[in-house]
């Protein structure tokens, strides 16, 4: 009620400010006012139809349309003289140049996350049914879509109308069938996951399609002539660029972003981010392609770097303020006076049933030749079912080139198969019959698992997690409050963390699972007051990276990055063959002496007291003959780090473990500035896993020995 009061007000004291327009002409100060008062409206309009859509149980998009449709200058512009959205004169979509284009920033944006949230490794997965199940739906709503207009309207096929039907009927909209796989637990189904993959395929051919579409369109409005080779001409143009731009982007993605990094916060950089997308966006225009097809390929290559999920994040707030503008605008440049003509509902309806048969068919007969029952393709089909955004953004585009007829069509598809979408999916789902001739393949990833005594802790110890992260240089996100989950990303390392109650669970790759259990031991030991509560969990995660029980990882595609780590800090000059000490705490003295002579320490009394304080929290000696001694202080720089091998063994803790370390690796790190420092001992500890390696150190005759040893694969 006090949403509906504040809307109610809004309302009016729009209609107050509006009064003038006319008389006010072209000048600049009261058209931006006349800006800011629309802005307003809409916004409030947007929220009051998505909260009572969102009460009726039906999609929240379509409350921001119907909002646009009603107060539009077709609905309430014509029907109250003073209301602020009148008609434009000379606008071809019924409003503003101001509005249309905040409009079209919001269509950037969108479309800039949509492709921020592909996940390109899912795709590849599942390429080959997800790529028949997206080119099946694209191919077979193309040609249904262009059939209407031919058939219905009396169109050539080349006629821009018909093809910007053909091209609008391919869009795809998986966000309400991802909430309906979400609710019913069938993400990590065959069938969801082959929607999900399918889309994205889907997604690609149909801003392929657009771009080819808005160039035939182009080529029409210069006289060009049409033909065949035109066409093909154009293809190739197109799927050259986006091809080519997406695979220059992916390559040069990560290293952006690592650029972007310094460029200042989290907010920060996701705004840089926006910002490459509205310039590539520009790009693509000037090219003749669509500016969103440049901004879903900006996004494309973000979404392979460790900053998709934080784009995603920390542009939440501009996605919620921008894209309901742009639903609310599309709703309100829809002449409802068109639906009254009889030819233009019929044919809406005609298209719109055609467009569910379409995806239907050309989406869900591929997966019957994958061993998908026809149960299973039903399903798949009906998730492929709902149009949205990128309909919608189509329909705008044809709007602004003067195809105005065509926008009516596309709201009224949009909403029949949003509304009509969910129920039959959750029909195919209640069918009591697998989808699958095959039960699904679960290949989870290996979980670490971690207990502690109540909840206080563990909400401190997930804290102290997180902001270790943070320093190695991870980018960490709250991915469900409710349930406690995290996500941290650094390049291609993804460990998916889980906060409960009195447990910690981490989901991460095999290669992952050492780097983590040693941040898990390292923020374990920073809390003094409560070791003995977790003495027994730190020495769980302390010993585990080494363990010989454990066989060594599979190569990946690139064996050298943890070479190149182990290459990038250690110095030949600051390894020492043939220690003196004979015990722990000479051994470290001697160690950060040779630093010291280096240059590399300032203040070594410092960096002293640090170690051995870091010592007694919990003692190094990680087992198998190593000990690695390690603290965070700023008497360096950077992180830095010493090798010692000892004539004798020298015990580093009072375990079995502990003792008889031959091999001491001291690593210090700043602790004001963030760097790979847990990673780089996870490095150097998985680098000695094979005992044959660290009995070619104690045995190598120089420095130089023993650092080409460390670097060997």
């Amino acid at each position: 009620m006090k949403k509906g009061l504040m809307l109610l007000f809004a309302l009016c004291a729009a209609t107050v400010f509006a009064a003038g327009t006319e008389s006010a002409g072209l000048n600049i100060t009261h058209r931006m006012m006349t800006l800011a008062i629309q802005v307003g409206v809409i916004l409030f309009a947007a929220r009051f139809g998505n909260l009572l859509f969102s009460w009726l149980r039906l999609p929240s998009v379509l409350g921001e349309l119907c909002a646009g449709i009603l107060i539009g200058p077709y609905a309430l512009g014509t029907l109250w003289p003073g209301w602020v959205f009148q008609l434009f004169p000379g606008s071809s979509v019924g409003v503003s140049p101001e509005l249309y284009g905040l409009c079209t920033v919001a269509s950037i944006v969108l479309l800039f996350l949509v492709g921020a949230e592909t996940d390109l490794r899912m795709f590849m997965r599942y390429s080959a049914v997800g790529s028949l199940v997206g080119v099946g739906g694209v191919v077979f709503s193309y040609l249904a879509g262009a059939t209407i207009g031919v058939w219905l309207l009396g169109l050539e096929w080349s006629d821009p109308t018909t093809i910007l039907l053909g091209v609008m009927s391919t869009a795809t909209s998986v966000s309400i069938t991802a909430r309906i796989l979400s609710d019913r637990r069938k993400l990590d189904s065959q069938e969801g996951v082959t929607i999900l993959a399918g889309a994205v395929i889907d997604d690609v051919l149909g801003i392929i399609m657009l771009a080819i579409g808005m160039g035939l369109i182009a080529a029409k409005e210069n006289g060009d002539a049409f033909s065949w080779g035109h066409i093909v001409g154009i293809a190739a143009k197109c799927m050259g660029i986006w091809l080519g731009a997406t695979a220059v982007g992916i390559l040069v993605s990560r290293k952006v972003a690592w650029l972007l990094r310094f460029c200042g916060s989290h907010g920060e950089v996701a705004i840089l981010t926006l910002g490459l997308a509205l310039l590539v966006g520009g790009l693509f225009e000037q090219a003749s392609l669509a500016m969103i097809i440049g901004a879903y390929v900006t996004g494309l290559s973000f979404s392979r770097t460790d900053m998709g999920v934080m784009i995603q994040e920390k542009l939440h707030g501009v996605y919620q303020f921008l894209v309901p503008i742009f639903f609310v605008v599309m709703g309100m440049m829809v002449n409802i006076g068109e639906f009254a003509k009889e030819g233009v509902l019929v044919a809406g309806l005609i298209y719109t049933a055609v467009a569910v048969v379409a995806k239907i068919v050309g989406c869900g007969l591929p997966t019957l030749l994958f061993g998908f029952t026809p149960v299973g393709a039903l399903r798949v089909g009906l998730g492929m079912v709902p149009r949205g955004e990128v309909a919608l953004i189509i329909a705008g585009i044809a709007a602004a080139h003067g195809h105005t007829e065509i926008l009516g069509v596309a709201v009224l598809m949009t909403m029949l198969t949003t509304l009509v979408s969910p129920p039959l999916l959750l029909a195919a789902f209640a069918i009591g019959r697998p989808g699958h001739r095959q039960k699904a393949a679960r290949d989870g990833q290996p979980v670490a698992a971690y207990h502690f005594p109540n909840r206080a802790i563990t909400s401190t110890v997930m804290g102290k997690i997180l902001q270790n992260l943070t320093k190695e240089g991870f980018f960490t996100h709250q991915i469900n409050p409710a349930q406690g989950l995290y996500q941290a990303r650094r390049d291609d390392i993804v460990v998916n963390i889980t906060c409960g109650e009195m447990e910690i669970t981490f989901s991460a790759s095999q290669e992952a699972l050492p780097f983590v259990r040693i941040v898990m031991a390292e923020s374990l030991a920073e809390f003094e007051t409560v070791l003995d509560a977790l003495r027994k969990p730190i020495a769980e995660s302390a010993h585990f990276a080494i363990d010989a029980s454990t066989p060594p990882p599979k190569p990946r595609a690139k064996p050298a990055g943890r070479l190149d780590v182990l290459a990038r800090h250690v110095r030949e000059e600051a390894i020492i063959p043939r220690l003196k000490a004979t015990d722990r705490d000479g051994a470290i003295r001697e160690l950060l002496g040779r630093l010291h002579d280096l240059g590399a320490v300032g203040d070594v009394a410092e960096a002293e007291a640090e170690v051995f304080r870091r010592e007694a929290v919990m003692p190094t000696g990680v087992g198998f003959g190593v000990a690695c001694p390690h603290a965070r202080t700023n008497a360096v720089p950077m992180l830095t780090c010493a090798i010692g091998i000892a004539g004798r063994p020298i015990d580093f803790s009072p375990d079995e473990e502990g003792r008889a370390c031959r091999i001491i690796i001291l690593t210090l790190t700043p602790d004001t500035v963030n760097s790979p420092y847990m990673t780089f001992i996870t490095a150097a500890l998985t680098a000695l896993r094979a005992p044959s390696k660290r009995q070619a150190l104690t045995e190598a005759p120089d420095a130089a020995a023993i650092r080409a040893i460390l670097l060997t694969p």
